[in-house]
């Protein structure tokens, strides 16, 4: 786990599309996204002998994002950056051990 602590350098906060549910001040629905998380992250362009093999499944895979692992994220959700946002498109559970996910995004810009 330490070395995954190390990595965890970026402060990026994960949102959800707004649901029936969610509505503003005046009872409208919004069209806001709703903020579900702020997480430290660790991003990574991916390229060369990684950009490949993601390639197999799909060209659009252009970064990795590394958290702790945290129940509810799903490939709905989108992740922030600064100004940067990244759709999720795959989401990868290592040896399923419950500490780490990787969220494999396109990044929007």
């Amino acid at each position: 786990m330490t070395v995954l602590v190390n990595r965890l350098d970026k402060r990026v906060a994960i949102f959800r599309p707004p649901g029936a549910d969610d509505v503003d001040d005046w009872g409208q629905p919004t069209d806001n996204w709703i903020e579900v998380a702020k997480l430290w992250a660790g991003i990574e362009p991916l390229r060369g002998q990684d950009r490949a093999a993601a390639a197999q499944v799909t060209a659009d895979v252009t970064t990795r994002i590394r958290v702790r692992y945290r129940e509810g994220i799903d490939r709905t959700m989108v992740v922030r950056y600064k100004s940067i946002e990244f759709e999720i498109l795959y989401i990868i559970h290592p040896s399923f051990n419950m500490q780490e996910l990787q969220l494999m995004c396109k990044e929007h810009q």
